[in-house]
């Protein structure tokens, strides 16, 4: 992999002579692929520019699942709470799958400054919606803002940061999800108390505008700019189709409609893939540079996987109420420990060498299917100790293994296809869990989670919401082994 490093305009390099003492003494080379070089260049503000953006994305979107009661309530929407995240599903994926055409297109700064404007007109017109209508617009346009952000987030890694620190720049993008999970329910709990919720949306909009302004000041000009690029819009179409259908899916009221939905998306989703690779402008790259690197098998790691964890987070709340009388915000905490686990896991193993790599690539995966068998298993049972701790196996096996799945991807790409083939990390990893949500809302609707939860349908909510994660885990697994058998490309 090319390695890319940028120093801020305003940079001064350090010109530091060697003395006669140190020409006689030299000092001990310096580790290249540490936390302290990894901030070093200029890339420290740089990569606390993308955790900015990491940080409007994921909070906002937990933030915004707290206050949809008070939203509801003030703009007489509840029929359409289900549309509020499906809207903003279906712009995240579409727009991310886009991203890495959009920078090739008008470059990277320009790129970022347009979905940070994108995510600040959404959010203003979320906070001064009178009726649901436009509050669902500018929550679809904050989706389709969030993908491109996310998936140009990726674009910046491949192209600003050196492939040695991957792992490490990936841990501390990972970390602040863990961060939003804890602080999104108490800052939307504290403004839907205070009877405040529209200030939500303003104060995501101004960081919004913090995000673009300072990509105006870090981002170099001339990054990722591809001539000739044109916008595979039928593509796009098929993939919004079935994001959106798929998406609906999961708010359905009736079983037969849902089932139609989710399978009509899933087709749409393949029929889009075909014509992906038929057409000339494509949205994925073609194939990895590396031609030994299997690029299938780690979108399939990702995908799988990511399908494999999102019932935890939609039913695991409501389980835990029922089953043990906890608070909501005290059974969103319980869910947060897989975001911690996830975090923790991520960090401690990001200075890992590369034998570990590969077998943390695996491990991650198989943490991911163990996480995912015991939640089926647990979930109406009565230890919430043991739930807890399927909780934090399920996110530990993202945090020991995304990052160099990761890593690969990206390294294995050549310049012309970087872009490309980084942004689309997020479009795989949020296409998984937009089926992986639709398919556990069936599952869970088919054994009467609409009526609510009691003694009779607990047990087979369980078995259908967390039990659909376990083949996705499984096919996960298997990809994610034929990829560490991979030799790695150059970092």
């Amino acid at each position: 992999m090319v390695e890319v490093a940028w120093v801020t305009a305003d940079a001064i390099p350090a010109r530091i002579a060697m003395t006669a003492e140190a020409a006689i003494d030299p000092p001990a080379p310096r580790r290249t692929d540490g936390w302290r070089d990894l901030l070093g260049e200029g890339r420290a503000p740089v990569l606390a520019l993308l955790v900015l953006g990491c940080w409007v994305v994921a909070a906002d979107s937990l933030v915004t699942a707290t206050i949809m009661p008070a939203v509801g309530t003030a703009l007489a929407g509840f029929a359409w709470f289900g549309w509020a995240a499906s809207g903003f599903l279906t712009g995240l994926v579409v727009a991310g799958a886009s991203a890495g055409w959009l920078a090739e297109r008008i470059g990277l700064r320009a790129a970022m400054m347009l979905a940070g404007l994108g995510f600040a007109v959404g959010c203003t017109l979320s906070a001064v919606a009178p009726d649901i209508i436009l509050f669902l617009a500018g929550r679809v346009l904050q989706g389709c803002a969030a993908g491109w952000v996310i998936g140009l987030i990726y674009v910046a890694l491949a192209v600003l940061f050196p492939g040695r620190h991957l792992p490490r720049a990936f841990a501390t993008l990972t970390s602040v999800w863990g961060v939003a999970t804890f602080a999104g329910p108490l800052v939307g709990g504290l403004f839907a108390d205070a009877g405040a919720w529209r200030g939500v949306f303003w104060l995501f909009a101004g960081q919004a505008l913090l995000f673009t302004a300072a990509t105006r000041l870090l981002i170099p000009r001339g990054a990722a700019v591809a001539e000739g690029s044109r916008l595979p819009l039928r593509t796009l179409l098929l993939l919004a189709a079935g994001i959106g259908c798929i998406a609906s899916a999961g708010v359905a009221a009736s079983l037969a409609v849902a089932a139609l939905l989710a399978g009509g998306g899933l087709l749409l989703m393949l029929a889009a893939l075909a014509a992906d690779r038929a057409g000339t402008n494509r949205l994925l790259p073609r194939r990895a540079a590396d031609p030994a690197f299997p690029l299938g098998a780690a979108w399939l790691a990702y995908f799988g996987t990511t399908a494999a964890g999102v019932a935890f987070s939609l039913y695991g709340p409501a389980m835990l109420q029922f089953s043990f009388g906890l608070s909501g915000l005290e059974a969103g905490y319980v869910v947060a420990i897989e975001a911690l686990a996830w975090t923790a896991a991520s960090l401690s193993v990001a200075g890992s060498g590369e034998v570990w790599r590969r077998r943390l690539i695996v491990l991650g995966p198989a943490s991911i299917l163990a996480g995912a068998t015991g939640l089926t298993l647990l979930m109406a049972g009565t230890s919430l100790i043991a739930i807890a701790a399927a909780g934090a196996l399920l996110g530990a096996g993202y945090g020991l293994s995304y990052s160099f799945i990761g890593q690969r991807v990206i390294g294995s790409f050549g310049e012309a296809e970087r872009a490309r083939g980084s942004s689309a990390i997020g479009a795989v990893r949020n296409a998984g869990g937009a089926l992986g949500a639709a398919l556990a809302g069936v599952a869970a609707n088919a054994a009467d989670f609409g009526r609510g939860i009691d003694p009779s349908n607990l047990a087979p909510i369980a078995w259908g919401a967390f039990g659909i994660a376990i083949p996705f885990a499984l096919a996960g697994l298997l990809a994610a082994i034929r990829l560490a058998r991979a030799r790695p490309a150059e970092a």
